[in-house]
């Protein structure tokens, strides 16, 4: 799951590049099920730092980027500049972007972490995420769309088993396995916290009611991990020093809510689909004043730069092709 490079830089520095987790990241979780699998995972990704409300419009130029450079929207098709026409106030589809927490922050009284935590705050269009409101996400037949450019539905419930449930939000086919690794994610990083949450989490399954295993486990099977959630994956994990697991290794939802709930989970076995691992080329290698870093698989890319007792030297992100410079580190 990870390409990681070790290259000497300046005499008695490393520089350490990444695009996915460290290796051993998820070792805590090996040979785990069920709820107990859960918790594993939800010792390793709980302490991760707060990026804050406004630091999220930080986040997304690296996490919600199209191949073009504009904001990914998964509520519209409608086309923004980062950090250009930020709502306030809209009358329709396009006018603006905001902050949609999938997870409603009503739920949770607009708490801390959650309330700013990037794995499940997503920039979208604003008038959008204004009919969406706090509605349950789910599957409703027909239902009440902004038409246009806005993608997603508004309608009565209409999943099996859950036809009393109300008004729910119907997302894009395109992103509904999205917003169920996302809600997994959020079912195992607050598993302390997660089970009084709209109709959605609760004490039947490990942090998910029975409507929402049927549902998310129905989403997560159709439309499999995509390249950009594994990108996002990435660029958020440098910002936040986390990762979601389901994106990494979709079967876990498997041994947590699903057909393999009883079947202990091990990375070596578990199924990733599509992985590509970028391939690096750094120059002038040894360097002094600064580094390049190429690659024809991925645009983006972390580095960390330590001195040899381990210490953090330098640390950021970057645009593949773009110079580092490196020339405020000490030689020595």
């Amino acid at each position: 799951m990870k390409k990681t490079i070790l290259v000497g830089v300046l005499q008695c520095l490393v520089l350490v590049l990444f695009a996915a987790e460290p290796a051993g990241y998820y070792n805590s979780a090996e040979g785990k099920s069920g709820e107990t699998l859960r918790q594993a995972l939800f010792s390793k990704i709980k302490d991760h730092y707060n990026v804050g409300y406004e630091g999220l419009y930080n986040v997304y130029p690296t996490s919600d980027v199209t191949a073009d450079g504009k904001v990914w929207d998964m509520y519209s098709t409608c086309t923004w500049t980062h950090g250009q026409k930020k709502c306030g106030n809209y009358q329709t589809v396009c006018d603006c972007y905001n902050r949609e927490h999938s997870v409603p922050q009503s739920w949770f009284s607009k708490a801390s972490p959650m309330v700013s935590d990037a794995f499940h705050v997503y920039p979208t269009d604003g008038k959008v995420n204004g009919q969406r409101s706090n509605y349950e996400y789910g599957e409703c037949s027909g239902g009440t769309s902004l038409g246009g450019k806005a993608l997603g539905r508004l309608g009565e419930s209409t999943l099996s088993g859950y036809t009393s449930y109300g008004t729910v939000f119907e997302p894009d086919d395109e992103y509904k396995g999205d917003f169920a690794r996302t809600y997994f994610y959020m079912a195992t990083r607050y598993a302390d916290k997660c089970s009084s949450w709209g109709y959605t989490f609760g004490k039947d399954v490990s942090g998910l009611t029975y409507y929402g295993v049927a549902l998310f486990m129905k989403w997560h099977r159709q439309d499999p991990v995509s390249q950009k959630e594994k990108n996002r994956n990435d660029a958020v994990y440098t910002k936040q020093n986390n990762r979601n697991p389901f994106i990494d290794y979709p079967d876990l939802a498997e041994h947590i809510w699903g057909s393999k709930k009883n079947e202990a989970w091990y990375s070596s076995q578990s199924p990733v689909e599509n992985i590509t691992l970028p391939l690096f080329e750094i120059s002038p290698n040894p360097a002094k004043d600064y580094i390049t870093i190429s690659s024809e698989t991925t645009s983006k890319i972390g580095y960390r730069i330590f001195d040899l007792s381990g210490k953090t030297m330098l640390s950021g992100e970057t645009q593949v092709g773009a110079p580092v410079a490196i020339n405020s580190l000490n030689n020595g």
